[in-house]
């Protein structure tokens, strides 16, 4: 880490993966970060200010992790199971920045019922995935790759809910089999809609 800051975002990340935002206290960020209260508060004027800190770093790493290589494929179905390939490999395995899984589910779980106004600004990040995978399935079927009458918006949601439960099932488990094994039937079923 560079700096307090970024060191307290990267802590509050992981200890946010694991326990939730509303689990975790100041004392526990303080102490992962080896901070002061000072040193927090200098940062960050509240808890809710970090989480806005630790919402753009998280779909910063998922930006990173999970479109990685995407634009090096020509086949919008392919660039589809790339995303699925990444978000198992390099986003939900990875336990040093989501040692709980992915902050996502964990947030808008969490959020829903006590902070609905921040679990808002989770659902935003749902509502681009889906889109992307919308128009990547749409761009598919206008190519031929998948069949005209290909249900774009109800693979969009099968896939998208697949991606979910893969998450949450990981979460509860840690089972990289398990997880490969969601992940690869995903994959598969995408596989057989095209011509």
């Amino acid at each position: 880490m560079t700096n307090l800051k970024e060191k307290i975002i990267h802590e509050s990340l992981r200890l946010f993966s694991l326990k939730g935002f509303l689990s975790t206290s100041i004392d526990d960020i303080l102490t992962a970060a080896n901070a002061s209260k000072g040193g927090f508060y200098n940062h960050f004027p509240t808890k809710e200010a970090l989480f806005f800190e630790v919402l753009a770093e998280a779909r910063r790493v998922w930006r990173e992790r999970c479109l990685s290589g995407l634009d090096e494929i020509e086949s919008p179905v392919g660039k589809i199971v790339k995303l699925l390939e990444n978000y198992r490999d390099q986003y939900l395995k990875d336990t040093e920045y989501l040692p709980g899984g992915c902050i996502f589910v964990t947030f808008s779980v969490e959020m829903d019922d006590q902070l609905p106004h921040l679990a808002k600004e989770v659902n935003v990040g749902f509502v681009r995935l889906k889109a992307m995978i919308q128009r990547l399935l749409d761009e598919g079927r206008q190519s031929g790759e998948l069949s005209s009458n290909a249900s774009t918006g109800a693979i969009t949601e099968m896939l998208f809910a697949g991606m979910l439960g893969a998450s949450v099932i990981y979460g509860v488990d840690k089972s990289t089999d398990s997880l490969d094994k969601s992940i690869d039937t995903l994959i598969e079923y995408l596989e057989e809609l095209k011509r």
